[in-house]
């Protein structure tokens, strides 16, 4: 019996070592390379060259260890992993000729040129982990004191409510965007790569797109924390372009553009090449994204933009608070986005001041051409269940005589509308940037608590709107939805805005085939054949 023990344990420890359970070979210290943790010295070339070294050998874990350790671009390869102990801070580089330079620019300017802190291409099995910290230093690159965006050539003042009033020189912006001479790139950027692993880091201050995700296959991203500066624009949470079998969950994200983004753009952002590497089907698919919390002043939750189409994604369990949109889908340049799914969410957003797209939607839909000569994309099956929103303006649903937005669900949705601090100064207005022509793109609109134009097969069953009081005269219909098909309103509660009390709950118009069936207003009234205008 103690010989079968004895045999059992060298089976045991043969099987441990073959695990690399007792093996140090595999994992390789900055410091042995000559990195400093000093906040001065530029690591770059020690940290790469241990993630080289890692690489060549087979594979392994590259060690920050505790300490401040300033770095340009690093180059992830394949089976490495990037772990960061607790405590350890991996800074950018202030000056951004330490960041690796892009000779096949496609847009000069901006931080297109430069890649940002780290960067993969072409690897597989890459891994950034830890309790640590990577630090963009990205408020560094703005001008200081801080100058703001006024006026932007997506839209012009004159077709808005407030007129020449609208964000005029000398504004008060309290909420960004601020502006820079110039700034690195993407603080992490994984292109064409397959089984992406971003786990329990953090990562903050990002001069541009936290993560960016391109033409992926494979991707878990768990429990990381994005804590970016709200005021500096472009610096997204976690942005997935054209790519599949991603998961993302347990993140709690704070950024000034949007938080998390599933896009169909095909091209690389620095060179304008293809990307087809990682993910051959050159569709942005099977998206999983759950259990996070997420503020932005741009859009929560962003769908869209980019030729390639988007779909199969699904939504769960999120909060979302502070922010200017909460959902945003967006059919732009033909792509076609279809089949995803929202639900178990709640929207806590408001209308920002700034050269922000958006004005405070809980959930916007567009499909609108964004360029002279351009089309539209198509949007199709798309559903809610279980949303919880407070916002400062109305849900939009917009389509276009050439795209027909089709099969919208909304089933247990609560949406209570409030009067904010920028009511009037930024509110009364719809917005479709970036769209054409500019008279489309931002402009003066009655505000319903849904509007819906050019839409096939919408269906609403236990939605129930509220409004806050004193709101302004723009404010009116419960719904109005116009140029639509089969629509479909049950077991809801619906009223007009209380400053336009006497409006119907509902006005349909240009339309055909609605069903109302077991809904009231807010005196309890049944809805009638007469409401529909």
């Amino acid at each position: 019996m103690k010989k079968n023990w004895l045999v059992l344990i060298n089976v045991s420890l043969w099987m441990l070592l073959s695990l690399n359970v007792f093996s140090q070979s595999s994992v390789y210290n900055i410091v042995d390379f000559g990195a400093k943790a000093d906040s001065t010295t530029v690591n770059t070339s020690a940290i790469n060259k241990a993630i080289q070294k890692c690489n060549k050998d087979g594979g392994g874990s590259v060690i920050i260890p505790a300490g401040h350790f300033v770095s340009g671009t690093v180059m992830l390869l394949s089976n490495v992993e990037l772990y960061l102990s607790p405590g350890a801070t991996l800074m950018g580089s202030k000056d951004t000729s330490d960041y690796l330079l892009n000779n096949d620019v496609l847009m000069p300017g901006e931080g297109y040129n430069r890649y940002g802190l780290i960067y993969a291409n072409n690897a597989h099995n890459v891994s950034i982990a830890g309790k640590g910290t990577i630090d963009g230093r990205g408020n560094y690159f703005m001008y200081n004191p801080y100058q703001y965006k006024y006026k932007g050539g997506d839209f012009d003042s004159k077709f808005t409510r407030q007129g020449a009033e609208y964000m005029k020189p000398g504004t008060v912006i309290e909420d960004g965007p601020v502006t820079y001479p110039f700034r690195p790139g993407l603080l992490v950027t994984i292109t064409n790569c397959n089984d992406v692993f971003l786990t329990d880091v953090t990562l903050k201050d990002s001069p541009q797109w936290t993560v960016r995700i391109g033409f992926c296959d494979g991707v878990k991203v768990r429990g990381i924390t994005i804590n970016n500066n709200p005021l500096v624009p472009n610096n997204d949470g976690i942005h997935c372009t054209v790519s599949r079998n991603i998961t993302i969950s347990d993140c709690n994200i704070l950024a000034g553009d949007d938080a998390i983004i599933v896009s169909g753009f095909g091209t690389d952002v620095h060179t304008g090449n293809d990307l087809q590497y990682g993910n051959k089907t050159g569709v942005a698919e099977n998206v999983v994204v759950t259990n996070c919390v997420l503020s932005s002043r741009s859009a929560c939750i962003r769908v869209g933009y980019g030729e390639r189409p988007v779909r199969n994604v699904v939504f769960s369990n999120l909060v979302m608070y502070a922010s200017n949109r909460g959902i945003g889908i967006f059919a732009r340049e033909e792509s076609s986005i279809d089949h995803i799914i929202f639900s178990n969410i709640i929207i806590n957003n408001r209308l920002h001041s700034g050269h922000w797209w958006g004005k405070g939607e809980p959930i916007h839909i567009s499909a609108v051409k964004s360029k002279a000569g351009g089309k539209a994309g198509t949007i199709n099956d798309i559903q809610f269940y279980g949303i919880n929103a407070v916002s400062e303006t109305g849900i939009v649903i917009q389509g276009s005589p050439e795209s027909i937005i089709t099969n919208i669900g909304f089933d247990h949705v609560k949406l209570q509308i409030n009067r904010g601090k920028y009511t009037d100064s930024y509110g009364g207005n719809l917005d479709f940037r970036p769209a054409y022509p500019l008279s489309a793109a931002l402009f003066k609109h009655d505000i319903p608590g849904v509007y819906v134009q050019y839409a096939d097969q919408l269906k609403f069953n236990d939605f129930n709107l509220s409004w806050g009081d004193d709101l302004p005269a723009y404010f009116t219909y419960g719904l109005w939805a116009d140029h639509y098909k089969n629509l479909s309103l049950q077991n809801s509660f619906l009223s007009p805005a209380p400053v336009n009390k006497m409006l119907s709950a509902v006005k349909l118009s240009n339309g055909t085939k609605p069903v109302i069936f077991n809904c009231s207003t807010a005196t309890g009234i049944q809805l009638l054949q007469n409401t529909l205008k």
